[in-house]
């Protein structure tokens, strides 16, 4: 029977793996008593559960799941949709490890005065893995206090740094420098630093710790990205981009190359550009960002804004392309200006800064037909103006304004605001929009 719920988890069920050397004589504790004891924090019910059975501090339990699981198939196959899929689940893992995860440090204490193994990690992550993935301070330093290795790698080849991915693992992440961390230890299989993750979730304050701890600016993962080129990435929310760029200014302070290429030679301003970043663009292109580099498809950085310009209308794409052409990034080739039209024509703010950074530009009669008609009526206005010029030369202004730009080139940004001339006039010869062109 076809229903569009989808199916409930079944109930996991425990089991306790005892330790080898264990008295035959003495039971195990409940092991469902024992559990919810370690998972709600409860030291009133753990502590008697010890003292009856001695040596429960380092058993291993296994938790076992029956459920239905979400995969994805073939479209040949199963169409788009995939399929649920009955799958069996084994998860290994130790009471510290517990009660660790749920940050619950008075049982952590007890579990440690009762010899628990500190550096256990039946499951793949030991204690202070959990903790710091949790961000419970007073735990990780805790465990830390009772030898916790700082620097041990979980089966997925993490080290407790690497799970420090929120603001709220700060503490624990001082913890685990103070107490000797490798801030540069990288991960297994990316390869990742410390300072790629804080990079990577825009963390400034665990950027400035590990910059401070001697972490190598410029390391590189496994798709050759320095922890520059991973925040330039990821910076693309536009309520999300100021930690991103606060992160970006303490690498640039402490010697990021600006120019430092990937695995496809994307530089770290090609990132942003394709983010639509301007304030990131700003900070990259004053840093000595050179802005007429091509990556391995052949793609500049002011082909990679205009390549997401209309799914990124909110970020304001066309600060970037004027942000670039103020740098002195080279012009859409002319005869290409009807596919720019094409795919920014949503973003008509962004065809006016192009039209207008050239001194004449030939009007093709095909480009209305590449304007979606109900693009054009929403930006009529503009589009009219456009196509009035057709057969009508730019004015004396407009080609005084290209001289100005040609004469300075790519330090338009730095010298035009600096020229003796009203406010007004410097924002026309900075191609600030003008909504209509004339």
């Amino acid at each position: 029977m076809a229903t569009d719920r989808l199916p409930e988890p079944r109930r996991a069920t425990l089991r306790i793996f005892q330790k080898m050397d264990r008295d035959p004589r003495q039971r195990p504790a409940p092991v469902d008593r024992y559990h919810r004891a370690l998972v709600t924090g409860d030291l009133g019910s753990l502590q008697p559960l010890l003292a009856r059975h001695h040596g429960d501090a380092n058993v291993v339990f296994e938790i076992s799941k029956n459920e239905m699981e979400w995969r994805v198939t073939s479209p040949a196959t199963f169409g788009l949709s995939g399929l649920w899929s009955l799958e069996y689940k084994r998860e290994l893992t130790t009471p510290l490890c517990i009660t660790a995860s749920h940050g619950h440090t008075a049982c952590v204490r007890h579990l440690l005065r009762r010899d628990a193994d500190v550096n256990a990690a039946p499951g793949g992550k030991s204690a202070l893995h959990e903790a710091c993935r949790g961000g419970h301070t007073d735990c990780a330093e805790l465990l830390l206090e009772h030898q916790a290795n700082p620097n041990l790698l979980s089966e997925e080849g993490l080290a407790p740094l690497h799970l420090c991915t929120s603001q709220s693992t700060l503490g624990c992440a001082q913890m685990l420098v103070k107490h000797g961390a490798q801030v540069n230890q990288v991960s297994s299989e990316s390869l990742e630093s410390p300072l790629h993750v804080a990079a990577k979730h825009g963390l400034v304050d665990h950027t400035l710790l590990y910059l401070q701890h001697g972490a190598i600016v410029d390391t590189r993962n496994s798709h050759e990205e320095t922890p520059l080129s991973v925040a330039c990435g990821q910076a693309q929310e536009p309520c999300g981009q100021e930690p991103y760029l606060e992160v970006c200014r303490l690498l640039l302070h402490h010697g990021a190359d600006t120019n430092a290429t990937d695995e496809e030679e994307k530089s770290p301003l090609h990132k942003a550009c394709k983010n639509a970043s301007h304030c990131l663009v700003q900070l990259l292109l004053q840093n000595g960002a050179r802005v007429n580099v091509f990556d391995y498809n052949g793609t500049s950085p002011m082909a990679s804004v205009l390549q997401t310009a209309s799914f990124k209308r909110e970020y304001r794409p066309h600060r970037t392309v004027q942000m670039l052409l103020n740098h002195g990034s080279q012009r859409i080739w002319p005869g290409a200006f009807e596919k720019v039209l094409k795919s920014c024509a949503s973003t008509p703010e962004v065809i006016g800064i192009l039209f207008n950074s050239y001194s004449k530009l030939r009007i093709s009669e095909k480009w209305r037909e590449v304007i979606p008609e109900e693009v054009f009526q929403m930006h009529q206005p503009f589009y009219q103006s456009l196509f009035m010029l057709s057969h009508t030369p730019r004015c004396l202004q407009h080609l005084c304004r290209c001289v100005i730009r040609k004469h300075l080139g790519s330090k338009c940004w730095s010298h035009v605001p600096r020229l003796p001339v009203p406010d007004p006039l410097q924002h026309y010869l900075l191609l600030e929009p003008e909504g209509l062109l004339f």
